[in-house]
């Protein structure tokens, strides 16, 4: 008599299945894109454009090389913070538009006041893209490490710098009331060293 081979019992295999799906879209993660945040001024219409001092005006070429140009000079990654900090800081204007907070060289050929200092920044198509940002936040620290001078001096009773006292007036677990006591402290040294970071179009070649 033949013996019957034994039935596999498959009856949970089904189950079993839908465990592991559940499991793996629990546990999965999905990457985003991020992109960089930055705070577009409002579209004005400007009838005459303002006219603008070349020496108020500090040039950021990174070429196809990935070769770092600071006012046509070629330029390490190292440097560029300290070279657009001196530049913002330069406090070069008489009159008018001198800076009485600036603690620069007060070259007349550099910039007359962080009001009217302006940094370009401008890269190729071929330019890499995480050479490109890594300039782009040399930039931005430069200024932060100005506003984070003035924060602390204009308030050495809060304890810490601008950056950090941007970072908590932007947490939403911050209550309303130090929100409050932060935010004129903030736009008073945004005024002093206002970030004008202008971004040209990349060249075509």
């Amino acid at each position: 008599m033949a013996r019957k081979s034994p039935e596999v019992n498959a009856g949970s295999m089904a189950d079993i299945a839908f465990l592991l799906l559940i499991f793996f879209l629990v546990t999965t993660t999905i990457e985003t894109d991020s992109g960089i945040n930055r705070k577009l001024p409002p579209m004005d219409e400007i009838i005459d454009p303002p006219v603008i001092k070349e020496r108020n005006i500090f040039t950021v070429v990174v070429n196809k090389n990935n070769m770092i140009l600071v006012e046509e000079k070629l330029m390490d990654l190292s440097d560029v913070r300290r070279s657009a900090v001196k530049f913002l800081d330069n406090g070069g204007g008489v009159g008018e538009e001198e800076c009485s907070y600036c603690e620069g060289e007060k070259d007349r050929s550099s910039s007359d006041n962080p009001e009217k200092a302006i940094i370009s920044l401008k890269n190729d198509r071929e330019t890499d893209y995480k050479v490109y940002i890594s300039v782009q936040n040399e930039l931005v620290a430069a200024y932060n490490e100005l506003r984070d001078r003035e924060f602390t001096k204009k308030f050495p009773n809060d304890r810490m710098s601008f950056v950090e006292a941007n970072k908590m007036y932007s947490d939403p677990r911050t209550s309303v009331k130090v929100k409050t006591s932060l935010k004129p402290k903030l736009d008073e040294i945004k005024q002093m060293f206002p970030q004008k970071l202008s971004e040209a179009e990349p060249n075509k070649n």
